[in-house]
């Protein structure tokens, strides 16, 4: 049995060495994408959404009394947006490169912001310490995701709000009608003549990383729902057409196969 939990650990390592080996090579690529976001009306569909949902929550406060947590900032988008909108912000994220890039993306606000590394499987911070906890596009490649979830709510206030934007990125390696969508979108990118977003990436490496992981497989988010409810998070509900209000036309088609959706949820 010991040797097994060895062998274990060695493997979870070498996938988290693996994992932050391909976002710190992807890390200039993929903050010149938020750098567009922040540039365009993209900052306020995103901001839009995100304070309907925390006004909802939160009807009698307003944003500088709050403390939100966002986890795997990657180049910082969700975390300055928040933070140019005065709200107390912290982002996390395993990946010192996608940290740098975060804080020279935030410009004036990085003062404003407390920007860490740190694994977002097993957050580092006391317990009920924050109002709102906010994430995008993290969940599918963690090798635990469960484990997230549970270490979130613990650092999540009693009656705080957690929401989280992802997708099914890669059933289509384990689907073969997915497959036929997913292929069905490059071909549409490409006879529409706009950047392919899979293209820009290194999708060997990621194909490879997505095999390893659990949610690869999943259905989501009936899958996180599932979750969430076994850690007695309350109000637990999912908004599968949040794509269409958040992405831009390039995204749209891009990504027509694999629409995004929010899961949100109270402790």
């Amino acid at each position: 049995m010991g040797t097994q939990i060895v062998k274990e650990q060695i493997i979870e390592e070498q996938l988290m060495e693996e994992i932050d080996e391909y976002w710190t090579n992807r890390a200039e690529g993929y903050s010149k994408v938020n750098k567009e976001e922040l540039a365009t009306r993209q900052k306020e569909k995103w901001l839009k959404v995100i304070q309907e949902k925390i006004h909802g929550h939160f009807p009698d406060r307003v944003a500088e009394e709050l403390k939100v947590l966002d986890i795997g900032t990657g180049p910082g988008f969700f975390a300055i947006i928040m933070a140019n909108a005065g709200y107390q912000v912290t982002a996390v994220d395993y990946t010192q490169a996608m940290l740098e890039e975060a804080k020279e993306n935030a410009g004036d606000l990085a003062d404003k912001i407390t920007f860490l590394q740190m694994d977002g499987q097993q957050l580092e911070f006391e317990e009920e310490s924050f109002d709102v906890i906010i994430s995008r596009n993290l969940t599918w490649v963690l090798k635990a995701p469960d484990q997230a979830y549970s270490s979130w709510r613990k650092v999540l206030k009693t009656g705080g709000l957690m929401l989280n934007f992802d997708a099914n990125w890669y059933n289509y390696l384990y689907d073969d009608e997915k497959k036929a969508a997913y292929e069905q979108d490059r071909a549409k990118v490409e006879e529409i003549g706009v950047e392919d977003h899979y293209t820009c990436t290194d999708i060997d490496a990621m194909e490879e990383i997505a095999k390893k992981v659990p949610l690869s497989k999943a259905l989501r988010p009936a899958w996180d729902m599932k979750v969430l409810k076994k850690l007695n998070m309350q109000k637990v509900d999912v908004d599968t057409n949040v794509w269409n209000r958040v992405w831009s036309p390039v995204e749209k088609v891009n990504y027509a196969s694999t629409p995004m959706f929010m899961v949100a949820a109270q402790k």
